[in-house]
Protein backbone atom coordinates (compact mmCIF):
# COMPACT_ATOMS: atom_id res chain seq x y z
CA UNK A 1 0.00 0.00 0.00
CA UNK A 2 2.89 2.37 0.67
CA UNK A 3 4.08 2.26 -2.95
CA UNK A 4 0.66 3.41 -4.14
CA UNK A 5 0.72 6.32 -1.71
CA UNK A 6 4.23 7.26 -2.86
CA UNK A 7 3.14 7.22 -6.50
CA UNK A 8 0.10 9.37 -5.65
CA UNK A 9 2.29 11.87 -3.81
CA UNK A 10 4.71 12.05 -6.76
CA UNK A 11 1.91 12.66 -9.26
CA UNK A 12 0.26 15.23 -6.98
CA UNK A 13 3.58 17.05 -6.58
CA UNK A 14 3.97 17.21 -10.36
CA UNK A 15 0.40 18.50 -10.71
CA UNK A 16 1.27 21.17 -8.14
CA UNK A 17 4.33 22.13 -10.22
CA UNK A 18 2.17 22.42 -13.35
CA UNK A 19 -0.27 24.63 -11.49
CA UNK A 20 2.58 26.77 -10.13
CA UNK A 21 3.93 27.13 -13.68
CA UNK A 22 0.57 28.46 -14.86
CA UNK A 23 0.32 30.96 -11.99
CA UNK A 24 3.90 32.11 -12.58
CA UNK A 25 3.06 32.89 -16.21
CA UNK A 26 0.35 35.31 -15.06
CA UNK A 27 2.29 37.32 -12.51
CA UNK A 28 5.63 39.09 -12.76
CA UNK A 29 8.36 37.42 -10.72
CA UNK A 30 10.60 39.91 -8.86
CA UNK A 31 14.32 39.78 -9.49
CA UNK A 32 15.35 37.67 -6.53
CA UNK A 33 18.00 34.91 -6.58
CA UNK A 34 15.89 32.50 -4.52
CA UNK A 35 12.76 33.06 -6.62
CA UNK A 36 14.82 32.75 -9.80
CA UNK A 37 16.13 29.37 -8.65
CA UNK A 38 12.62 28.14 -7.83
CA UNK A 39 11.23 29.48 -11.10
CA UNK A 40 14.03 27.87 -13.10
CA UNK A 41 13.47 24.53 -11.32
CA UNK A 42 9.72 24.57 -12.03
CA UNK A 43 10.34 25.53 -15.66
CA UNK A 44 13.01 22.85 -16.17
CA UNK A 45 10.77 20.15 -14.67
CA UNK A 46 7.56 21.06 -16.50
CA UNK A 47 8.76 22.34 -19.87
CA UNK A 48 9.71 18.99 -21.45
CA UNK A 49 6.22 17.66 -20.68
CA UNK A 50 4.32 20.79 -21.72
CA UNK A 51 6.49 21.15 -24.82
CA UNK A 52 5.06 17.89 -26.14
CA UNK A 53 1.58 19.38 -26.12
CA UNK A 54 2.66 22.75 -27.53
CA UNK A 55 3.77 20.94 -30.66
CA UNK A 56 0.31 19.40 -30.98
CA UNK A 57 -1.73 22.38 -29.82
CA UNK A 58 -0.53 25.78 -31.04
CA UNK A 59 -1.16 28.93 -29.03
CA UNK A 60 -4.56 30.45 -29.78
CA UNK A 61 -4.54 34.15 -30.64
CA UNK A 62 -7.65 35.80 -29.23
CA UNK A 63 -7.79 39.51 -29.82
CA UNK A 64 -4.02 39.93 -29.74
CA UNK A 65 -3.59 37.85 -26.59
CA UNK A 66 -2.02 34.43 -26.94
CA UNK A 67 -3.59 31.67 -24.88
CA UNK A 68 -1.62 28.48 -24.33
CA UNK A 69 -3.95 25.50 -23.92
CA UNK A 70 -1.13 22.98 -23.50
CA UNK A 71 -1.35 22.98 -19.66
CA UNK A 72 -4.99 21.92 -19.84
CA UNK A 73 -4.09 18.99 -22.06
CA UNK A 74 -1.11 18.29 -19.79
CA UNK A 75 -3.33 18.13 -16.71
CA UNK A 76 -5.68 15.73 -18.48
CA UNK A 77 -2.83 13.43 -19.51
CA UNK A 78 -1.21 13.48 -16.04
CA UNK A 79 -4.51 12.58 -14.39
CA UNK A 80 -5.12 9.76 -16.88
CA UNK A 81 -1.61 8.36 -16.44
CA UNK A 82 -1.88 8.65 -12.65
CA UNK A 83 -5.17 6.75 -12.61
CA UNK A 84 -3.79 4.11 -14.97
CA UNK A 85 -0.61 3.59 -12.94
CA UNK A 86 -2.47 3.40 -9.63
CA UNK A 87 -5.02 0.95 -11.07
CA UNK A 88 -2.22 -1.27 -12.37
CA UNK A 89 -0.41 -1.11 -9.02
CA UNK A 90 -3.56 -1.99 -7.10
CA UNK A 91 -4.23 -4.97 -9.35
CA UNK A 92 -0.67 -6.23 -9.17
CA UNK A 93 -0.33 -5.85 -5.40
CA UNK A 94 -3.62 -7.52 -4.47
Amino acid sequence: MQIIELVEVAFNFYIFLLFARIIMSWIPIPDNPTLSTITRFIHNVTEPFLGLFRRLLPTANLGGAGIDFSPMLGFLVVYLIRDLVITILRQSIF
